[in-house]
């Protein structure tokens, strides 16, 4: 029975190190050559969790040519005494411990194995409804003169709109961007936002431009995907907006985030 036992120990400490860092190895290699990997990282730090993974598997299917239990020699059989006893309920909770954290990151692993990859875009901006306009403060290049906007996108315009202190010289300025919906301040109002991430979803940030539609509501469900052609207006006192000319529904695209 105790060899069974330590059979079976060895298999799950086996499991706990080389199995789950294996199974996370090949989840992403697996996005990576899929071209999915953009769903979760920047683009930029695809190579570094390509090659971090080509060495964790490497070390793993390593790993695995030791005989089993082998990783457990440390330990040495000093008899029972009272310091044993005293020390079998935090043996008992560590093990507990490890068993229970042990099924929750399998858990992880299997998931990233049998789900289909995709995008937090929507509900990750819904569910942080409301931040946009504070993450977006503070942008030196547009508080201290007009930024050049030929190659804004959705989040650089979150800052313009937000900090810009000369508001009125982005009047008339023409976009052509792509986000998805979520409900305006008012009813002739959308917001037209996208996720801008530094690292990975965990940093996404929303970010949303108002943009003055009438009819938005009844044409577009709030999560619809669009490209929206238009000219940038100042009102009076200063808030800035877009007046759509053309708004297409689109799927959404490839890469649905900002960096």
């Amino acid at each position: 029975m105790s060899e069974q036992v330590s059979r079976r120990s060895a298999l799950w400490s086996r499991w706990l190190g080389a199995g789950l860092a294996a199974g996370l190895s090949v989840v992403t290699l697996g996005l990576a050559f899929t071209g999915r990997l953009s769903l979760y990282i920047s683009p930029e730090s695809v190579w570094f969790a390509v090659a971090g993974a080509i060495v964790t598997l490497a070390g793993a299917v390593w790993s695995c040519t030791l005989p089993l239990g082998e990783e457990m020699d440390h330990d040495h059989d000093h008899g029972t005494d009272a310091s044993d006893t005293a020390a079998s309920p935090k043996r008992t909770l560590a093990a507990v411990g490890s068993i229970t954290a042990g099924v929750v990151a399998s858990g992880v692993v299997i998931a990233g194995l049998v789900l289909p990859p995709a995008s937090l875009s929507v509900e990750l901006a819904m569910s942080r409804a409301g931040e946009a306009g504070t993450l977006f403060a503070g942008a030196d290049t547009v508080t201290l003169g007009v930024a050049d906007t030929s190659t804004f996108g959705v989040g650089d315009w979150a800052s313009v709109f937000a900090t810009a202190t000369r508001p009125e010289s982005y009047d008339g300025s023409t976009v052509t961007l792509t986000g998805f919906v979520t409900p305006g301040a008012s009813d002739d109002e959308m917001n037209l936002s996208r996720l801008v991430i530094t690292h990975c979803v965990i940093d996404a940030q929303p970010a949303s431009i108002p943009v003055v539609s009438a009819s938005w509501s009844s044409d577009y469900e709030v999560g619809q995907w669009v490209e929206i052609t238009g000219t940038i207006t100042a009102d009076a006192d200063g808030t800035l907006n877009v007046e759509p000319t053309d708004v297409t529904a689109i799927d959404e695209p490839g890469d649905p985030y900002e960096y």
